[in-house]
């Protein structure tokens, strides 16, 4: 289990899902009173999905599927982030896509880096 930190208040768990109003942590309803989200992750996670304003993992992810928000991993994701809306930085990645912002890779992508409106960098 990773720690999980949503707008301040802590929980743990390995998946994220924003549906609406709702923010789920395993299945579980967490949603803060804040209609603006920001999430923090220290250790692995499977997956996040949905909308919030920042996500900030230190440590692996699964999948990263946002409809916008500044994405910033510092570790690998071993499938894919995607976002419509936001910037994303992270270490090595399997493929990036954004429509509207810059990606910054720190180490290296598999698969495809997509951006519409943006810069793309490699550092490696």
């Amino acid at each position: 289990m990773s720690k999980i930190t949503i707008n301040g208040v802590e929980f743990s768990g390995s998946s994220i899902s924003i549906s609406g109003n709702k923010v789920l942590i395993d299945g579980n309803d967490v949603t803060p009173d804040s209609k603006t989200i920001t999430i923090s992750v220290i250790g692995n996670i499977t997956k996040i999905e949905g909308n919030c304003k920042q996500i900030d993992v230190k440590g692996d992810v699964g999948n990263i599927d946002v409809t916008s928000g500044d994405i910033n991993v510092i570790g690998n994701v071993n499938g894919s982030i995607s976002t419509t809306s936001g910037d994303i930085e992270c270490e090595n990645a399997y493929s990036i896509s954004t429509t509207s912002g810059d990606v910054d890779v720190n180490g290296n992508v598999t698969g495809q880096v997509r951006t519409i409106s943006g810069d793309i960098k490699y550092r490696k």
